[in-house]
């Protein structure tokens, strides 16, 4: 089983490209773009921020190639992206053919594009169905998520869209093609108020899984954490996947973990993100069905 690690919150500390070399160094298989500063959003605003950012310019493929290039230098290779979000807002929405184009550039296989959370099924596969022609054209998967919202008053998440497995496996068929596949938060899906599992989820996904978001959390709140540090149990995570026949990335979504970490120290978070990936990795590889 290979692994691989979101890039961005190494990227806040050192940039992309050295964020792309300590991935390697770490011990990870693989790179996972993240996108976000293509369209970075003010969630307080409710608007589009223009950062300046390579993602924002025209120089995005080229930017594109150059963490390609880093990553084969140092002997890895970019497994799968992660859009910009929320898909709702219209300036990021017509940033979704630039990531999907931007992960065939860098070498990716698939692009993890948000669908709306409140929206159905028939609403999000629209959004889906438009972008597959392109996504094809560059020989790149878009894969949706399960999310989640918030109950105040609950104090809990409260259902989305794809956060209940059936939902979830409502949206795969919706767009129904080869090219449309399932990517599995596994810390959402453990949230208490959606009343699912992950390994509820990678059973009822199947043979539609082909990527993972992997962190930990309470069971209440999204705390992208490092497996192993809060409550989720990983054993039978893993063992559903491997009662599935998984055979996608393990990649890591931990990323709260750096936080606090500095450009100084941070080479030692990103390893104990690699240590912890590869434990994961390595019960799968060990398990007998």
């Amino acid at each position: 089983m290979k692994t691989s690690t979101e890039i961005a919150s190494i990227a806040k500390i050192t940039g992309e490209e050295r964020a792309v070399e300590l991935v390697a160094k770490s011990g990870f298989d693989a790179w996972d773009f993240s996108l976000f500063e293509m369209g970075r959003y003010d969630w307080q605003a409710r608007d589009y921020i223009r950062t300046g950012h390579p993602l924002q310019s025209s120089g995005y493929a080229e930017f594109a190639r150059r963490l390609k290039r880093i990553g084969l230098d140092n002997g890895i290779t970019c497994n799968q992206s992660h859009a910009p979000f929320p898909s709702y807002c219209p300036a990021i929405r017509d940033m979704l053919r630039r990531a999907i184009e931007c992960t065939a550039i860098a070498g990716g296989e698939i692009c993890v594009i948000h669908p709306c959370n409140s929206e159905s099924a028939e609403y999000n596969a629209e959004m889906y169905l438009e972008l597959l022609p392109f996504a094809k054209e560059h020989g790149v998967k878009i894969a949706t998520e399960n999310m989640w919202n918030w109950d105040d008053e609950r104090d809990e998440a409260a259902p989305a869209a794809c956060s209940h497995h059936d939902d979830f496996l409502k949206h795969i068929k919706a767009v129904n093609d080869p090219y449309f596949v399932a990517c599995l938060d596994i810390g959402h899906a453990e949230m208490r108020g959606l009343g699912t599992s992950a390994r509820e989820s990678i059973l009822t996904l199947g043979e539609h899984l082909d990527a993972l978001h992997i962190h930990d959390n309470d069971r209440h709140r999204d705390s992208h954490a490092l497996p192993f540090t809060m409550d989720i149990d990983f054993r039978e995570v893993v063992g559903a996947l491997k009662r599935i026949g998984y055979q996608g990335y393990f990649t890591l979504e931990a990323d709260r973990h750096l936080a606090g970490y500095t450009a100084d120290s941070v080479a030692i978070g990103v390893k104990e993100m690699a240590d912890a990936t590869r434990r994961l990795a390595d019960m799968f590889d060990n398990l007998h069905t």
